[in-house]
């Protein structure tokens, strides 16, 4: 019975490392691994006492304890880009580990010990808990696995509480054939199999994300590709109650120029800035892509041509008051922007068309200038840049 558990919890940590063994990078999967098996080496230190005498087997068996239970927490952590720190992990394992030595060697009392560790476990992951508040707002898998953590880290305190009370069992003999004893495996067995279970899931997610990612995303922008852009716009669009819609189609002026004059090295420089100012300054609901060479696109859901026009102009005057260590001085680059606000039942394509058309209209005026789609208003215009 006491080692069903962390059979099955090996099997789990055997999974973590199959999956960094895929996915390199994501080195929490290495912690989430190695805590399984560091569980496991404490139950059979307490399982095979040894070594044969109480306190260096309560000492053993606890440090592999809680050293499995802070890479878990760890490597959960790191998982959503948090973490306790070494700092932190140093404090909890001295913590505890003085109290197991106290209860130990200077007043022995195992009911002591054993609610030294099961409440310091359960405190240690509802710290955890409370790290990662911000992923009830986040993905189901998320939200799944921030409920699972939390069931699994109150249910130390409790489970003990109920089933040792205030009398610990004399001899290691009654201690393993304990209620407590027994609880303690068949609880890990089940809520310990549901998270490792649910962190298993997430950490799928996150692999079949960054796919997804790498195949939607345009690599030196960081916006959307055509392919994925199109594909959301018009999901968007056939929402109604997304509606206003506008859509901005932007073209950087004479980017030829830039690759003939100064190399493209240079205009991948230029590409890559006004992506990051393109995501900084749309909304989250927005979507960015870049639908040619240095032509770009940006569907405003709830947003009316008035918003898009002052939207364009925000990204017009950034991209003009930008300076690039290979010109001598800002307002050298450009873009010209056409909008257009979209009509109901109007497919996608010839919406994207009407903010084309606008767009090559500000082009012919002179370029570093917005045209909205339906009052033809003309932004205050820098120096164009020119042909």
């Amino acid at each position: 019975m006491a080692l069903i558990g962390p059979g099955i919890l090996c099997v789990f940590g055997l999974s973590f490392l199959w999956a960094w063994a895929i996915e390199r990078k994501r080195h929490y999967l290495l912690l989430l691994a190695a805590a399984p098996a560091l569980f496991a080496l404490g139950v059979m230190v307490q399982v095979f006492y040894w070594p044969p005498r109480t306190q260096p087997n309560a000492l053993m068996s606890g440090l592999f304890y809680t050293t499995a239970v802070l890479l878990a927490a760890e490597g959960i952590l790191r998982r959503s880009g948090r973490r306790f720190g070494l700092a932190l992990d140093l404090v909890f394992l001295a913590a505890i580990m003085g109290g197991l030595w106290y209860f130990s060697h200077i007043v022995p009392s195992t009911l002591v010990r054993v609610y030294i560790q099961n409440f310091s476990y359960g405190a240690i992951l509802l710290t955890a808990v409370f790290y990662l508040t911000p992923l009830m707002r986040a993905r189901a898998i998320d939200r799944v696995l921030f409920w699972t953590l939390f069931v699994f880290a109150l249910h130390f305190f409790p489970r003990t509480a109920l089933t040792i009370g205030t009398q610990a069992p004399a001899t290691a003999l009654a201690f393993g054939a304990s209620l407590f004893w027994h609880m303690l495996h068949l609880s890990l067995a089940v809520l310990g199999a549901a998270l490792a279970a649910a962190l298993l899931a997430a950490a799928l997610s996150d692999v079949i994300d960054d796919l997804r990612r790498e195949r939607d995303v345009d690599g030196l922008t960081g916006v959307l590709n055509r392919r994925a852009f199109e594909a959301r716009a018009e999901a968007i669009i056939a929402q109604d109650w997304r509606k206003p819609c506008s859509l901005v189609a932007c073209d950087l002026d004479a980017f030829k120029q830039i690759n003939d004059r100064h190399g493209h090295a240079a205009g991948d420089h230029v590409l890559t800035a006004f992506g990051e100012l393109l995501r900084r300054t749309a909304r989250s609901a927005d979507v960015v892509g870049r639908i040619g060479g240095e032509e770009f696109a940006i569907l405003l859901p709830g947003s009316p041509s008035s918003g898009a026009y002052l939207f364009a102009e925000r990204l017009r005057r950034g991209l003009a008051g930008t300076h690039f260590p290979f010109l001598p001085s800002p307002g050298q680059i450009t873009a010209s922007f056409g909008i257009a606000e979209h009509q109901s039942g109007e497919p996608f394509q010839p919406f994207l068309a009407r903010a084309d058309r606008r767009l090559y209209q500000a082009k012919a005026a002179g370029r570093n200038r917005t045209i909205a789609a339906d009052t033809d208003i003309v932004s205050p215009v820098q120096k164009p840049t020119p042909a």
